[in-house]
């Protein structure tokens, strides 16, 4: 007893530290621009008290609407797309040798690399002029398909989901090998004896075990896809039109091109309890297909 209440005292103390700094740089934060949202002030000079006609103003705005519309279809083209992907990748990439070393280092890559050059490189990749899939389209005989796939609205953000898709397969790839890694092989030999085939063993064995990493990976998918920016805003600016436009984008051009910070310390208020709300739901399905 002694030693577990020991235990228990030392990784409290450990995790001060960490806990502290989280707080220091992500809890307050958080409430801060909470608080400055309910001020209209332009960065500089003197604030004034509006109370929260910020958070009205943005609730009215059919931009942000817009912005909203199309987040949700980057979370759902995260949660469709990179969940499926990495699951698939890790079921195939499980063993140890060397090639899958080498595979899963290479799905990994695109996690390495900025999000500023993902951009970039997609947007290189989509030009209507020299781009590489209007190359493709016609080399295959396909010139009609081909398109400004960052200019058109009926595409382009579906365009800019696949980067997304592809820049963050790696991390959930990971998490997924390290939980099957982690059923205990009692259950392979099990299954052996029984005469499971493979289809039957990753149904009834392999996906319910790893629930709790799928679960978590759908929330860093929803928490990811809703502040999502980097990649779009250089690929497109959340143009044309506001065709592209995210909550982030949203944010960041009433926040520093029109300078407008306290509108848009309301905007970014609003992302986070939509995040949270929206991981609340996730969390709620979940807890209601265990039950």
């Amino acid at each position: 007893m002694i030693s577990t209440m020991h235990s228990k005292r030392f990784v409290t103390l450990a995790l001060l530290p960490a806990l502290a700094l989280y707080a220091f740089f992500v809890i307050i934060p958080i409430f801060w621009s909470a608080y400055y949202g309910l001020f209209e002030w332009s960065g500089v000079g003197a604030s004034t008290f509006i109370g929260f006609e910020n958070f009205s103003e943005a609730l009215h705005d059919p931009v942000f609407w817009k912005a909203l519309k199309n987040n949700l279809i980057i979370v759902a083209a995260s949660i469709l797309g990179q969940v499926p992907i990495a699951l698939v990748l890790a079921v195939l990439l499980r063993r140890n040798t060397m090639l899958h070393r080498f595979i899963r280092s290479a799905v990994f890559m695109p996690m390495v690399l900025s999000t500023v050059v993902v951009g970039l490189i997609w947007g290189y990749i989509y030009h209507p002029q020299f781009g590489l899939v209007n190359y493709l389209l016609q080399l295959v005989g396909l010139d009609s398909w081909t398109r400004g796939w960052l200019s058109d609205p009926e595409v382009n953000m579906y365009a800019v989901s696949v980067p997304i898709i592809w820049n963050f397969i790696g991390p959930y790839l990971i998490m997924f090998i390290a939980a099957i890694q982690n059923i205990p092989s009692e259950i392979d030999d099990s299954c052996q004896i029984d005469g499971t085939t493979p289809r039957q063993k990753l149904w009834l064995v392999t996906l319910p075990m790893i629930r709790d990493t799928i679960n978590v990976v759908i929330v860093m998918c929803i928490a990811g896809s809703l502040k999502a920016f980097d990649q779009v805003f250089i690929m497109t600016g959340g143009g044309p039109a506001q065709s592209t436009e995210l909550l982030a984008t949203y944010m960041y051009n009433n926040t520093f091109n029109i300078y407008r910070y306290g509108y848009g310390s309301a905007v970014s208020t609003l992302i986070v309890i939509i995040s949270m709300a929206m991981i609340l739901v996730s969390q709620l399905v979940f807890k209601k297909k265990d039950s």
